[in-house]
């Protein structure tokens, strides 16, 4: 199965491998106790199994199915859903090693602080009068960067130097391999309302694909965990 999901300007998630079978991998786990397995997803039977075991709490038989997946995100994006750690291992791009012309995410449109003591999250109600003047900000911040990047490099500084300069809007690619535990976990919290809007995209995608590949597992996750 081939799935490639285009998000934002430039970004994308692409399903790189996974777990075949994994809705049976997760009832053989739970029946390991009893040493007795199925051969084949039993729809009726096996459905029960998994959505008793989500009901339930017992969420190791979840963590043997698994999903790589290729995730191409500004860095700001990453990093938020890189700080879920348990149950994934990151393969990142590093410009240690490249010095390709970097490529930035642009939003359509920005978004105002919150008012009051909140220090997180956004709303959409920004003047319009000063919309065009931050995208103008934001554009030349990015162009600057990249000129004074193309500079260092030119004047024979180290591309792990070098990189330094760039900003958190620059586009990276990761190749991320977590179970379907893991990814669920980082699918309800990156979800939130209170989550970065941009992040909830990425998350969003995540959640359709891991839907499509372990639809029994994942939806007796997503109702009962």
């Amino acid at each position: 199965m081939i799935m490639f999901t285009k998000v934002l300007d430039h970004g994308f998630v692409e399903l790189i491998n996974h777990t075949s079978n994994g809705d049976l991998l997760v009832v053989n786990a739970a029946r390991t106790s009893f040493d007795k397995q199925h051969y084949e997803f039993d729809t009726q039977k096996d459905t029960k199994l998994i959505q008793y075991l989500a009901r339930h709490g017992h969420v190791l038989p979840f963590r043997h199915p698994s999903c790589t997946l290729r995730l191409h995100a500004p860095i700001f994006v990453l990093r938020q859903l890189g700080k879920h750690q348990v149950g994934f291992s990151w393969s990142e791009v590093s410009r240690r090693y490249i010095s390709s012309e970097p490529i930035f995410y642009t939003p359509e449109r920005f978004r105002a602080a919150p008012e009051g003591s909140i220090k997180q999250g956004s709303v959409d109600n920004l003047r319009q009068e000063n919309q065009e003047k931050c995208i103008e900000a934001y554009t030349i911040g990015c162009r600057t960067a990249v000129t004074e990047y193309n500079r260092l490099l030119e004047l024979g500084a180290a591309p792990e130097m070098a990189r330094a300069v760039l900003p958190q809007s620059m586009y990276t690619t990761t190749v991320t391999t977590g179970t379907l535990l893991g990814w669920y976990h980082l699918y309800k919290l990156r979800t939130e309302d209170h989550t970065q809007i941009e992040t909830q995209m990425y998350a969003k995608t995540i959640g359709s694909i891991l839907q499509s590949i372990f639809p029994v597992s994942w939806d007796a996750l997503c109702q009962h965990s």
